[in-house]
């Protein structure tokens, strides 16, 4: 039940108003001066305010005025005689969300009650919302303690507030969109639009719609004009999953819009300006897509100008109790099992789990397990199947280049040259199933970076 507070120095006037408010539905309380009105707002939680213009001691002007300071969300509405409309208007500029004449329609004050109840609503509810959003894309989402996590964390921390165009890699499943929200609410952006769009997910002909828009009549099924997503993030951030998979006559295009910020819509010829962050994603290494010529590389030195990189689930074991936990406080309560746990013996079938899904597929194994465990203890056979087929996995120094070494280091070769082979076999290993990152290749092996970029000179790697 809404509460609406209203001020007049009229005592039977209030009796009127509480009368016809409670017939409503309304809850009502009632002030007789400013500043018992005051002190009603600040010992009850209001919807609204309808006060009388012309009172004695403080006047409706200057409640009006505290009330913005006190709770300036709270919609205030002013009564007032016909003889003082300009003290109205006066009080609509400096915020009243409307007036009302005296003497009025029943109908019509409670029309103009409703709207105001209405506003005050959506914006209680928009508030919730933007500190939901807050909360989910927050670094305090992104689980993760691991040290490789951490660097991220710090990166991510670094650029944010940057307009530095980002370039995140990593395995598909890993949590590129939730970085680049992370970047994006840690940007003096936060309060625009952040726009997504998967480049894998669309056909050619409609990607390019999506990017740009069209004019009205552009293409056979073009009955209207349509913004893109370029101009729908204007302001803002868009965020351009997948990118790797875009066609070589869009990346000409996208090159433009990062070089001029300015773009025509398709069927059309007037150029929009547009004030965009870019911030990218790719499963792929579109290093080799450039040498494979299936990327510009002009459009990668725009859009990799700070590259973050995500480790995959398998590189970051000592994450799996934290992810879990999160999980299932997550989707136990949704199954009516607010106290789940998970036996030692799925734990350690999760621990041997090489998760190709990474924490995507990790996500959706504890989901169902909450849902098909009978209790509140999450056991093996709760767990899918390809987890009970899972080895534990083998450390890189137990996989390539180790693995037959006879197949690349001849046995007659002196032993310091045969070890030169086999370190560095294991560093271009490292830097392949870390996405060449080298920070992360070098933690990989257990060696410091710098030894890292000696090495990597050494044996011509750069």
């Amino acid at each position: 039940m809404e509460t609406i507070l209203v001020v007049d120095d009229e005592k039977n006037y209030l009796l009127v108003m509480a009368n016809l408010l409670s017939e409503e539905g309304y809850e009502t309380l009632t002030a007789e001066n400013g500043q018992d009105a005051l002190e009603i707002i600040q010992e009850n939680e209001l919807n609204l305010v309808l006060t009388d213009m012309k009172m004695p001691v403080m006047d409706g002007i200057e409640l009006l005025s505290r009330v913005h300071r006190l709770e300036p969300e709270l919609p205030v509405i002013v009564m007032t005689a016909y003889g003082t409309v300009e003290k109205a208007v006066q009080a609509m500029k400096i915020g009243a969300f409307d007036y009302i004449t005296k003497p009025f329609q029943n109908e019509e004050l409670m029309l103009t009650i409703r709207k105001a109840l209405e506003m005050q609503r959506l914006v209680r509810e928009n508030r919730e919302l933007t500190r939901e959003l807050n909360e989910r894309h927050s670094f305090g989402n992104i689980i993760g303690k691991n040290q490789a996590m951490r660097d991220v964390f710090r990166l991510v921390e670094k650029v944010a507030d940057t307009q530095a165009n980002v370039l995140i890699g990593g395995e598909s499943g890993t949590g590129k969109e939730l970085i680049a929200r992370a970047i994006h609410q840690g940007s003096r952006r936060r309060h625009q639009s952040f726009i997504s769009i998967n480049c894998a997910a669309l056909p050619e002909t409609l990607l390019e719609s999506e990017l740009f828009g069209h004019e009205k009549g552009a293409f056979t099924g073009a009955v209207a004009m349509r913004k893109g997503r370029f101009e729908l993030s204007d302001g803002g951030t868009l965020f351009l999953d997948e990118i790797g998979d875009l066609p070589l006559a869009l990346q000409s295009k996208l090159l433009r819009v990062i070089q001029e910020r300015a773009f025509e819509r398709v069927g059309g010829t007037r150029t929009i300006k547009v004030d965009v962050r870019l911030v990218t994603a790719s499963n792929r290494n579109l290093k080799r897509e450039v040498a494979e010529r299936r990327f510009r590389e002009d459009l990668l030195y725009r859009m990799d100008v700070v590259h973050i990189h995500l480790p995959p689930l398998r590189e970051r074991k000592d994450d799996l109790p934290l992810l879990v936990g999160h999980f299932l406080k997550l989707y136990g309560p949704q199954s009516g099992k607010p106290n789940m746990t998970v036996s030692p013996e799925a734990m350690r079938l999760i621990y041997a789990h090489a998760w190709p899904g990474n924490v995507r597929e990790l996500e959706n194994a504890i989901e169902r397990a909450t849902i098909l465990c009978p209790g509140e203890v999450i056991r093996p056979e709760d767990l899918p199947e390809d987890l009970h087929h899972s080895q534990p996995p083998t450390p890189l120094a137990e996989t390539e280049p180790f693995a037959d070494l006879d197949r690349f280091v001849p046995l007659d070769v002196p032993l310091n040259e045969a070890l030169e082979t086999i370190e560095k076999k294991m560093i271009e290993r490292a830097l392949e199933i870390t996405g060449h990152v080298q920070a992360h290749a070098a933690e990989r092996l257990g060696i410091k970076k710098n030894l890292m970029q000696y090495k990597l000179k050494k044996y011509g790697l750069n």
